[in-house]
């Protein structure tokens, strides 16, 4: 995923993900044998309330440059567009404004906080909602932008951002966002946990199966039988 020479733009939310990502990803830095920079970005919808001075804090305690880019897109979306669907077009926006500040700041690649829940959830969402079986891979190169997205947490249990989160006490932002936990993606956590609950282990052969499922950008793994 990182090569010598790489610039990487991390985008911050200001939840444990992103902020474990960006933690971890400057820690990796002090000993990993290629040489890389990177530069913390949180793209600020335009939320009354939404404070990110405890990221910049930390980012300063980190020693890594952070930017905040300011838009209207909450207004846009919730008042001007007035969407049944926000999440779709927020997510675009938001895309858009990072990968053109990642530009700017001279970076080559982005990377997102994304670890194997996602995985597991984004294929169950795509199954059920797209009619398809689709999950994203842990490098892609985005060619209108000339970016390579990178996901380094893409192995990592969510239980485990969880406890890294608690250990290193990470200054998470609330998101104040009114489709907060009720979006699809929060229904197929909800249904992932209730699969693993009722069929234990179900949640581990989901990944397993994505792993030697043909993926593109995925290394097929060897299942083994007992």
């Amino acid at each position: 995923m990182i090569k010598d020479g790489d610039k990487i733009a991390v985008g911050i939310s200001g939840g444990k993900d992103s902020l474990t990502l960006l933690y971890a990803l400057q820690g990796l830095r002090r000993f990993y044998p290629a040489r890389f920079d990177i530069e913390a970005i949180t793209v600020s919808a335009g939320i009354d309330g939404m404070d990110f001075t405890p990221v910049q804090e930390l980012c300063n305690e980190l020693n890594v440059n952070y930017t905040i880019i300011n838009t209207d897109i909450y207004d846009i979306v919730y008042n001007i567009r007035k969407e049944t669907n926000p999440c779709a077009l927020c997510a675009k926006l938001r895309k858009g404004a990072f990968n053109d500040k990642a530009k700017e700041l001279g970076c080559n690649k982005i990377a997102y906080a994304h670890h194997k829940d996602d995985v597991i959830e984004t294929l169950l969402m795509s199954l059920f909602l797209e009619g398809r079986v689709h999950t994203f891979s842990p490098v892609t190169y985005l060619d209108r932008t000339g970016l390579t997205l990178i996901r380094p947490l893409i192995y990592i249990d969510e239980a485990d951002v969880i406890g890294f989160k608690n250990k290193y006490n990470l200054p998470i932002v609330k998101n104040l966002c009114p489709a907060d936990g009720e979006t699809k993606r929060e229904y197929a956590k909800q249904l992932l946990k209730n699969l693993n609950k009722d069929i234990p282990g179900v949640r581990e052969r989901i990944f397993t199966a994505i792993l030697n499922g043909g993926f593109d950008g995925w290394d097929k793994r060897v299942v083994r039988r007992r």
